[in-house]
């Protein structure tokens, strides 16, 4: 590869690198964005030019330049949690550890009536991590089989669990963009909820597919992980960070969260593909024993049981009857 067309690589790649970046992040309305976003795609065609006509030097000190620019806008863009945020991610979850009493304050329990009409509720409440119990992974698709978000939620000797998920943190005007998280289009956070409200909202409401699986984790390590969870929400608090597509989403924050309790967690592409992370936990026995993943799959699915049990107090218990692992339905939760 000749110099010339190297060089013209690296320069198509950087320009619409910070096309998209302008597009999704430079200051005004979108007419604006465009308008700057097109300038820079329109002076890096010209280089372009410049370069194949064979004044090489020129035109890559021009554009290093104007990059170095680019970049130092770039890493001027901090994350924040003082914005106008949409109601579902409004409040900051912050955790407070006393020995084995765990007060969670922001924990959502929203009253959703349709996938638009909801009624907010924000709530404190205390866990003890002596009757923690269980770890459940919910898995919701909504179309690609490779695709789909995970909660893990936490269960108590009565009945009650937490669900804990990982989100974008969006603006009230914003909407959920795959591209637009490789940009600092949104920040990350983690919502502690109820799972009348967390679960029911995706199988009832968005009517996706949503299938739960019992994890199995020793008592130390479920408790080890639910204290990194609680850190990582008091950290977020703290000093806020930007979600990434592939780097801080919902399944590779967790995966750093896990691995220094699990131990041996093997990167994979799994890992990104969410919607096939149950074979992943297979592999290291992270699933019921014994038991084979199609079937696992199969009777972990609660989107009946999830519609059936629309009202009911005990809507925790109802969707876990018949999963593997689940020895009896358990309490309402709290």
């Amino acid at each position: 590869m000749s110099v010339v067309l190297a060089s013209a690589l690296v320069i198509a790649l950087a320009a619409a690198w910070g096309t998209l970046a302008i597009g999704y992040r430079a200051p005004g309305d979108g007419l604006l964005r465009g308008v700057l976003a097109g300038s820079w795609a329109v002076f890096a065609i010209a280089v372009l030019v410049v370069l194949v006509r064979h004044h090489a030097a020129p035109a890559l000190a021009v554009f290093a330049a104007a990059f170095v620019l680019l970049l130092l806008w770039w890493r001027g863009i901090e994350p924040s949690n003082r914005r106008i945020w949409a109601d579902d991610v409004a409040q900051t979850l912050r955790g407070h550890v006393d020995g084995e009493r765990v007060r969670l304050e922001g924990v959502r329990n929203f009253q959703w009536h349709t996938r638009e009409d909801y009624t907010p509720r924000w709530e404190s409440r205390e866990y003890d991590l002596a009757q923690l119990a269980s770890v459940d992974m919910f898995l919701s698709s909504w179309g690609r089989p490779s695709i789909a978000h995970m909660i893990l939620s936490f269960g108590f000797g009565d009945g009650g669990h937490v669900a804990f998920s990982v989100e974008i943190r969006r603006e009230k005007h914003e909407a959920f963009s795959e591209i637009a998280g490789f940009f600092k289009q949104f920040e990350l956070s983690i919502i502690a909820a109820d799972e009348r409200d967390i679960v029911r909202v995706r199988s009832n409401l968005r009517g996706e597919e949503v299938t739960v699986y019992r994890l199995r984790l020793a008592a130390p390590q479920q408790r080890a992980l639910f204290l990194a969870y609680v850190a990582e929400a008091n950290r977020l608090a703290a000093t806020p960070r930007f979600y990434n597509t592939i780097t801080a989403n919902c399944t590779t924050l967790v995966y750093r969260l896990a691995r220094p309790v699990v131990g041996r967690l093997p990167l994979d592409r799994r890992l990104l593909q969410t919607g096939y992370l149950p074979a992943y936990l297979e592999g290291l026995g992270g699933l019921q024993a014994g038991i084979p993943l199609a079937t696992l799959a199969e009777r972990g699915r609660i989107g009946a049981r999830a519609r059936a049990a629309d009202a009911d107090a005990d809507f925790s218990a109802a969707i876990r009857v018949g999963v593997p692992g689940v020895a009896a339905p358990a309490a309402a939760d709290r």
